[in-house]
Order: C-alpha cells, then structure tokens, then sequence
C-alpha cells in the first residue's frame, strides 16, 4: 500500500501533528525538500501501520501508549516487505526524531519508540581514487568549464580536498583573509573540533592561480570561492562539476567530492603515513573511522602477505 492511500487511515489529530512537524523540520532545521518528502512517508506508512495493528485510530492518546512490542511487530512487517536494515534504520530514526517532538509537546514518555534499536549494517566503506584518476580529475575539472576562472576555481577547490583532506564544507568555509594560504591552515571541522593541515605548494599554487583571474575582489570577510554571480560558492556546485567530469572519464557514482578527501587519506596511507597522524589530519574524533580508509588495502597486503611471506609460505 502506497504512502499516499496510507494517509486516509491517519487521525486527523496525527495528521495535524505530523504536518506540524514537517513544517519545523522545514523551517528551523533547513530540512532540505527531499527529506521532508522521506520523512512524511516514513512516518505516514509508519502511522498506519499502526493503526491497523492496533485495530483502532490512532489519535494522540494512542500515539503516547505505543509499546515496545508495538515497535518490533512495525520492524517486523517492514522488514517483511524487503525494506532492506539501512532503509529500516532511516524510517526507524524518522519516527524516533517525531516522537522526541511530539512526546516533549504533548507531555508523554516516549521510552518504547526511543529505546528501540536500530538494525545494524555494514558500513559502505569509502572509494578512494586512484592516484591516477585524481589527477586526471583534476585536469578535467580544469579544461570543462567555460570561463577560466571558473575552471581555475574548481582545480583549486578539487585541489584542496586531495591535497590537504578537507571536507567540501571547509574548503568552501574559507574567507578571503585566509589567502594567499599559510604554509599550515588552522581548520574548524565537525563539532567545533580544531586542527593544522599542512597546505602543499599544489594547493597554494592552484588557489594563487584562482585569486588571479576571478573577477571578485577578494575581500576578507567573503567566501574565497565565489559562484558565477559572485556569492559564496555551494557545494552543490561542485558535486556537479565533478559529476560532468567523472562522465567524461569514465569513472564511477562515488567519485564525489568526499572521495578526493578519501584519497587523500588512502594516498598517505600508501606512501607509509601513519594512522593517528593521518587522524589528526582528517580531524576524525575516533581512530576507528580513519581505519575504515585502509580496509580495501588491508585486504590487498594481506593477499600479499599470504603469498609471499615466508610463514605463510610454511
């Protein structure tokens, strides 16, 4: 049953919750469209589930008395239909944050929703590019776009996340007065966290050549990477610039802008960089997330290892 006809089997009193909800999530969160279009239908499949298990509507009253064995037979019957364990962990983390909303307005314990764990699944481990294919992205990104500034400023931004292991956030979180760049940036990351990353001579360099020909003056309190009409430049931008060239070179979906800082983290690791600086580079919080970098070589030296060590050997 699809989440429109879902709809008619929803309270009017949950309905009116639910697009009180989506309104806030819209208004003082920045929930982009496309997830207030997720989240409805997570939670309105989610409603009428359990007003059929239930066999009642499920006003607000209903909604506050939800057990715990409600939950698992909603899990259930997701799980059921070939929602796979990362689509159910979304849906399950949709109704957990309504609840947390709706239990705090209406004045109820919200204990059972909130307390129901999440599927577990493996993580995607990241896709680095090779040594090669950044580069020759780098060199597309440089050539695809029609004013050359605008080409300029796409190499100094793709430059940045390979060379230094910014995220696109930072690298777009950059002023004017933090050019011509440091010889070490100083880098606000996640969670207020604080750290150095050495800037290369490449990254200077390709910045330098940026600031040269953009038609902005550079203002210290501005974005240093501005958009064609001279705002600050949206990451989404660059997405899109690195989805034109990965086409024309034959690269696959998850050579995004995450992957450049993937690669840069992978790349070090290949040259005999060491685990924790590399964390410290990365301003990763848990050791245990930069090790998710090496798993795909773990793999290739161990194979290595295996074939040609003399213990392995016998």
């Amino acid at each position: 049953m699809s989440s429109a006809s879902n709809s008619f089997l929803i309270s009017p009193a949950a309905r009116d919750a639910l697009q009180t909800w989506l309104e806030h999530q819209r208004a003082l969160n920045g929930a982009a469209e496309n997830t207030i279009t997720a989240y409805q239908g997570d939670l309105v499949d989610f409603l009428a589930f359990m007003t059929l298990h239930k066999a009642d509507s499920q006003g607000l009253g209903a909604l506050a008395r939800i057990s715990i064995s409600d939950m698992r037979s909603w899990m259930a019957q997701t799980r059921s239909a070939d929602v796979g364990p990362r689509s159910l962990a979304r849906k399950l983390s949709a109704v957990k944050a309504f609840y947390r909303w709706l239990a705090e307005r209406e004045g109820f314990e919200p204990t059972a929703v909130l307390s129901t764990r999440s599927p577990k699944f493996p993580k995607k481990l990241p896709r680095p590019l090779s040594v090669d294919a950044a580069t020759a992205m780098i060199d597309r990104v440089g050539v695809q776009a029609r004013q050359p500034w605008v080409a300029a400023r796409d190499v100094a931004v793709l430059t940045l996340l390979w060379g230094c292991g910014l995220r696109i956030s930072e690298a777009l979180g950059l002023k004017g007065a933090d050019a011509p760049l440091p010889d070490v940036l100083r880098i606000v990351g996640k969670g207020g966290k604080e750290r150095i990353v050495p800037v290369l001579p490449a990254a200077r360099d390709a910045v330098d050549d940026y600031l040269r020909v953009c038609p902005y003056p550079q203002e210290s309190d501005a974005a240093l990477f501005r958009a064609i009409r001279g705002g600050p430049l949206a990451a989404r931008a660059i997405a899109q610039v690195m989805a034109d060239a990965r086409m024309q070179l034959g690269l696959p979906a998850t050579a995004t802008p995450h992957a450049m800082r993937h690669s840069f983290a992978t790349h070090l690791l290949d040259a005999g960089g060491d685990l924790r600086a590399i964390q410290e580079l990365l301003g990763h919080a848990s050791l245990s997330t930069t090790q998710a970098y090496t798993a795909v070589d773990t793999a290739r030296l161990m194979d290595v290892y295996n074939r040609t060590h003399p213990k392995a050997a016998g």
